[in-house]
């Protein structure tokens, strides 16, 4: 299996860290490419760094480079995941500006038909947002907000951060385990 795990400068960063866990754990070669936002997001919210990623991804690409493999149709891989991703994303996403490597892997994943999921991280929604994702979704992806459920109980924060990100991994194609409704 092998995966495109894009963040970007949303909030939510520890929906990526834990879907790049629950990737890598489950023996997935994992590519990541985490924007400049999203390294200042991570900073905030959790306190990590790109360097504390690392250890669990295959590669980890810079947002600029265009050059790489990801840009390209002919690499091959199982699924992409955008996760947070913000709306600056979602749009270039939707109109097909490609100006960074997370926007270009996105563009060749949806020319090839292979699944993209972005999360995406926004409240309240106004209508061009929505278009969007509308547009993304007559595109291909799927649109798959961080939302949590609350039929699992949660009892602290993370319970409702592992069902998300075990959601996306499955969405991906990946065969997992997690609490699900009864």
């Amino acid at each position: 299996m092998r995966y495109v795990l894009a963040m970007t400068g949303a909030s939510g960063q520890i929906f990526g860290v834990r879907l790049l866990e629950i990737l890598s754990e489950n023996g997935a070669e994992v590519h990541l490419v985490v924007s400049k936002a999203a390294e200042i997001t991570m900073e905030h919210e959790l306190g990590k760094s790109v360097e504390d990623l690392e250890g669990h991804a295959y590669r980890v690409y810079s947002e600029n480079d265009i050059s790489a493999g990801l840009a390209s149709g002919t690499f091959r891989h199982d699924g992409m995941a955008v996760v947070p991703c913000s709306v600056k994303t979602l749009s270039s996403i939707a109109y097909g500006i490609a100006d960074n490597l997370i926007v270009r892997a996105a563009d060749v994943t949806l020319k090839e038909r292979r699944r993209l999921v972005l999360a995406v991280r926004e409240t309240p929604l106004h209508i061009n947002h929505i278009r969007a994702m509308l547009r993304v979704s007559q595109a291909g992806a799927i649109v798959m907000p961080p939302v949590p459920a609350f039929y699992i109980h949660p009892e602290k924060i993370e319970d409702i951060v592992d069902h998300f990100a075990f959601r996306v991994a499955e969405v991906l194609g990946m065969s997992v385990d997690y609490r699900r409704w009864k």
